[in-house]
């Protein structure tokens, strides 16, 4: 009798653990690239990858469905953006941190993934202990972001821009969508703020990108935010 209580507790403690895990998504278009990292993760007692995709469309269906608590999303994908996926979930789902993975250091996707909302923006080829440790990171709610690169975004952001010929061709009801696309809303809740039907949304949004000589959303709410900032901006 006395033997099996040791058996008891040792599944306890497993079972807590497995409960503990930080759960992890991995975003990447490369399924190889997807393969290493889901293997290095998985080694690790605290971590377990909740679920993969490869594609934007894909991660924004499954991350939903399976909640973790950090996102590793490839900034480069061949129909969008990670920082596209970051800024949908993290609008819809807060309490998921995003981490972003790229193979450049580029200070405009630096720009749009802390618009957007990540938390950390890493490159590929950091050691695996590395991302390892950001993802533990992250889930803990700390930010690793770059000093540096950050206080260069900011300094971007506060030096403002000079007035953008292009907004001139937005209509009143377009230039509300573009605020609202800066604030990071959905189409989905855009259409709830402005009573409009999701599609009709959808409309106005690829009409003003075609009138930015946009292709993509996150463009614009970088180009949101960077107008908001100059307003704000006290006079010299």
């Amino acid at each position: 009798m006395t033997d099996r209580w040791p058996d008891v507790r040792h599944n306890a403690v497993v079972v807590e653990l497995i409960e503990s895990a930080i759960r992890v998504f991995l975003l990447d278009d490369h399924e190889i690239v997807r393969r290493g990292l889901a293997d290095l993760v998985s080694i690790e007692d605290d971590l377990e990858v909740v679920g993969e995709a490869g594609t934007a469309a894909e991660a924004l269906l499954r991350i939903p469905a399976v909640r973790p608590d950090v996102a590793v999303l490839d900034v480069r994908l061949p129909d969008g953006s990670g920082v596209e996926v970051c800024r949908e979930i993290r609008s819809q789902m807060p309490e998921v941190h995003c981490l972003m993975l790229t193979s450049y250091a580029d200070d405009e996707a630096l720009f749009n993934a802390i618009m957007a909302g990540a938390s950390g923006y890493v490159l590929k080829e950091i050691r695996g202990i590395d991302l390892v440790n950001a993802i533990r990171r992250v889930a803990a709610g700390q930010s690793l972001l770059d000093p540096a690169a950050t206080q260069r975004v900011l300094e971007r952001i506060r030096a403002g821009e000079q007035h953008d010929t292009r907004l001139d061709k937005l209509s009143d009801q377009e230039k509300r969508i573009l605020d609202l696309i800066g604030e990071g809303m959905t189409n989905r809740q855009i259409g709830e703020s402005m009573h409009l039907a999701e599609k009709t949304v959808k409309n106005y949004v690829s009409s003003l990108l075609a009138k930015l000589n946009m292709e993509r959303r996150t463009q614009a709410a970088a180009l949101s935010a960077r107008m908001h900032a100059e307003q704000e901006r006290p006079p010299q």
